[in-house]
């Protein structure tokens, strides 16, 4: 089981890829808490917590389909390159402020929303490069893998970013996440160029209505988008609202928060590993269904502890839930989509994707002022376990797969 675990690094581009991208996501975390926490802190509302979290994910619903026809028409790592370079920019531009006394919050929430047109590119070209990394047989591994890096950045990230919070200021949080883009830039650069696709002569509008046609021809895949978005959309505020948690629930300040923190992205890591030494099993379907389901549970449960120890165990298998949903259903979506077509699809399933996340945390930033966010969040805990009973029930090819 261990060798089948750590196949996915027998390709030295891949490894180079994935170091890189472990010293990016660290940053991103690092930089993420700090701004969570002094978004609250500046505002006091909530709302805006939310609504920088939509701010920063709401490029991908409006640009990332143009990003996936680009990422099928261009070299890819070019054009992650670019996309990394543009955040790296905003990162030390944000740090600057905050070391000069300047920052406010609309020049937060403004910066998300530049970090988020960058990922809406960088994205779909990201997640269609992989597969041409690995061999076919051991893509559900290396898409396991790259849900381990994202998540064990979440519990490094967190703890570095507490400390150089309470210890040194934002300035640090921001600084080092701006050096950190270094990692995957240097490790793209030493990626050997993939072969572009032949113009066709397509506009770009024909290619998109081509990647869309080509999804509707695929039940299977449309019912997996719409699993991806529902998720999205109602388990993500979980982890977007654990500072309103460690605030208002448990009364406590930033060492609580990145204590959640961690402890969700730990769980992660274990149901990305878990993932990663299964490699490709029946009814791998069913497997995303049942831990979707066990994800609606553990987020009504953590919604109404109050107790820290017992929210962290709560958290601990929510977090492990929502990473193993997540990379099964991406491995099934990759293992449907053609390379011609790859961009494309990546690049809607994408939109379904992030494009929950801010719906989700905008909706929840609303809802939060007038119900609580325990109220909330246990209310999308148990729509999450209905619709998972629902596809189980009704949708049994995709149960099959």
């Amino acid at each position: 089981m261990l060798n089948r675990t750590f196949r996915a690094f027998e390709s030295r581009d891949f490894r180079r890829v994935w170091i890189g991208a472990c010293t990016s996501s660290i940053g991103t975390w690092m930089q993420k808490l700090a701004q969570s926490w002094l978004v609250l802190q500046l505002s006091g509302s909530p709302f805006l917590l939310g609504l920088d979290a939509f701010l920063g994910e709401i490029p991908i619903l409006l640009f990332s389909l143009v990003g996936g026809v680009i990422a099928d028409r261009v070299d890819r790592r070019k054009l992650l390159i670019g996309s990394q370079i543009a955040q790296m920019s905003c990162a030390f531009f944000l740090a600057g402020m905050f070391a000069l006394g300047a920052v406010k919050v609309w020049l937060i929430l403004t910066l998300s929303f530049v970090v988020g047109v960058a990922q809406a590119f960088g994205g779909p070209a990201y997640q269609a490069l992989v597969p041409s990394l690995v061999r076919p047989e051991i893509l559900p591994a290396a898409i396991a893998w790259n849900s381990i890096q994202f998540n064990l950045a979440r519990v490094i990230g967190p703890v570095l970013g507490g400390l150089a919070l309470t210890k040194l200021g934002a300035t640090w949080c921001f600084g080092l996440n701006g050096l950190s883009y270094f990692g995957p830039i240097v490790a793209l650069l030493a990626v050997a160029p993939r072969r572009i696709a032949d113009p066709t002569g397509e506009t770009m509008f024909d290619s998109m209505k081509q990647g869309i046609r080509f999804i509707r021809t695929q039940p299977a895949m449309v019912s997996l988008i719409g699993l991806a978005f529902v998720m999205t959309v109602l388990a993500i505020p979980l982890i977007v609202f654990l500072p309103v948690f460690a605030r208002d629930v448990f009364h406590q300040g930033p060492s609580t928060y990145t204590l959640l923190l961690s402890v969700s992205g730990t769980g992660s890591v274990v149901g990305a590993l878990l993932v990663a030494s299964l490699g490709h099993r029946k009814r791998q379907g069913a497997t995303a269904l049942t831990t979707l389901v066990a994800l609606g549970i553990l987020i009504s449960a953590f919604s109404q502890s109050t107790n820290v120890v017992l929210s962290c165990v709560f958290l601990f298998f929510a977090g492990a839930s929502l990473v193993a949903t997540f990379a099964v259903v991406t491995s099934l979506v990759q293992a449907i989509a053609t390379d011609q077509m790859r961009g494309r699809v990546m690049s809607v399933y994408n939109v379904f994707f992030r494009g929950g996340m801010p719906i989700g945390s905008l909706a929840t930033g609303a809802l939060t002022p007038k119900f609580g966010a325990p109220a909330v969040l246990a209310v999308n805990g148990v729509l999450l376990a209905s619709i998972g009973l629902w596809f189980i029930l009704s949708r049994r090819k995709l149960a099959s797969m």
